[in-house]
């Protein structure tokens, strides 16, 4: 063990956060709850305010973890200055896809600009924004060596990507961590530091095998949750009941793993990081045809979702144009208040787009936020009888099922949700 490997063991050290959304937060206040002093920092003095006056953003902490991590000492800023004073850097912003569905670095090189500025020698660099296989060689090593400390010697540089699950019951602590180093003391280091603030750490050859690692669990998700859509759209057409058919498949103790179909995919994760390593690909010539094929599938499903929405209506002798739709459920997955991406959206928006009078029930998500998509929000208990139809995109354990499919004439349930309650009513039909 390095000397600075073992000081990150045996040392109480001091973690500078970089970005305070839904992955550096957490990690921030898990820290404090470790024992660990903290430095937490974000650009924006909006959420520096509401975080030290107590009130969290997100999920994940609540108002009364944030004032327990405030209370120990918990350094909450706008001042990238006091992050020299941290012995290990911890980059937690966003990286989104840009309009033509290349990686947007650019909150990335922001934060790599700002350890260039603030680098001290001894401190290890560790970026946790997912991204393609290189950006920690080729953007954060160069911004931590600028000022001419050395990779392993004077500085550390790993890669260790954010493993968050908003709304889950397992918290930042509790989730593995992979590790990937820069050089080989820099694994070391930083796997010894993510041992004070994580249960397991799994360390791995390299920072680009851990960046590829982290492609790999979403875009295995992406991949077979397009290959269930595009058999539940078969078996509608072959007049067979998907849900069955995975309820039936799951009966096997081997070799099956259930996915599910849904009006689309959304979230921070599954839509956008299968398309950093096919951009990725694309750079190398190198044809990535099941994870093209995968965002065609999901990409149409809300398409598909609101056509089958039309065609209950058509059954029904009613048009979309004019007809009051109940979207239940905007977030995008289940009992978060969470619309990030949401395919829940978009359905509504082609259902719009046709003519409909859209109104959302989602007491998660709120009616404030449902009136900023332009929604009409619709209070939980609040009279349905004036919809000529509901459709389940979200199912939050909060919903009132029964109440739904009691008061609107026809209920089209996108999530199996009915099913997974064992509630049977003739007017609710699957996806």
């Amino acid at each position: 063990m390095s000397d600075r490997a073992r000081f990150f063991t045996e040392e109480s050290w001091t973690g500078g956060v970089i970005g305070l959304g839904y992955v550096g937060l957490p990690l921030a206040v898990t820290m404090m709850a470790r024992g660990l002093e903290v430095i937490a920092f974000d650009v924006s003095p909006a959420r520096v305010a509401e975080l030290n006056a107590g009130r969290s953003p997100i999920e994940d902490v609540s108002d009364d973890e944030l004032a327990e991590a405030l209370s120990n000492g918990m350094i909450v800023t706008a001042d990238p200055d006091r992050l020299r004073a941290a012995d290990a850097i911890f980059i937690c912003v966003p990286s989104p896809l840009g309009r033509n569905r290349e990686p947007d670095l650019s909150y990335i090189r922001a934060a790599a600009e700002t350890v260039a500025r603030v680098v001290q020698p001894g401190m290890l660099v560790s970026l946790e924004s997912t991204t393609y296989p290189g950006t920690t060689e080729d953007i954060l090593v160069p911004a931590a060596t600028a000022s001419g400390l050395v990779l392993d010697e004077d500085v550390y540089v790993a890669f260790s990507p954010e493993r968050v699950n908003p709304g889950a019951d397992m918290k930042t602590g509790q989730i593995p961590k992979v590790v990937g180093g820069a050089g080989e003391v820099s694994a070391r280091v930083a796997s010894a530091a993510y041992a004070r603030v994580v249960d397991s750490v799994y360390p791995v050859s390299s920072a680009k095998t851990a960046e590829m690692a982290k492609l790999l669990e979403n875009t295995y998700r992406a991949v077979n949750i397009g290959l269930i859509n595009e058999m539940a759209q078969l078996a509608h057409e072959l007049d067979i009941d998907i849900w069955e058919v995975i309820d039936a498949a799951s009966s096997k103790p081997f070799g099956f793993h259930p996915f599910y179909p849904g009006p689309g995919v959304g979230g921070h994760c599954i839509p956008l990081d299968p398309q950093f390593l096919a951009w990725r690909a694309r750079e190398a010539n190198f044809a990535t045809r099941f994870i093209d094929l995968a965002e065609q599938v999901n990409t149409k499903m809300p398409s598909y979702a609101a056509g089958r929405v039309a065609d209950l209506l058509n059954t029904h002798g009613l048009p979309v144009f004019g007809t009051a739709i109940l979207g239940v459920g905007i977030a995008y997955k289940p009992n978060v208040g969470d619309d990030r991406e949401s395919a829940s959206i978009e359905v509504l928006r082609v259902l719009e787009q046709r003519g409909a009078v859209i109104s959302v029930l989602d007491p998660l998500v709120g009616e404030a936020r449902i009136a900023a998509h332009g929604f009409a929000p619709v209070a939980q208990g609040a009279a349905l009888d004036d919809f000529s139809v509901a459709v389940i995109l979200t199912d939050h354990d909060v919903l009132d099922l029964e109440a739904i499919a009691e008061a609107v004439p026809v209920v089209l349930d996108t999530r199996g949700a009915y099913r997974r309650a064992g509630i049977a009513r003739d007017n609710v039909v699957s996806l």
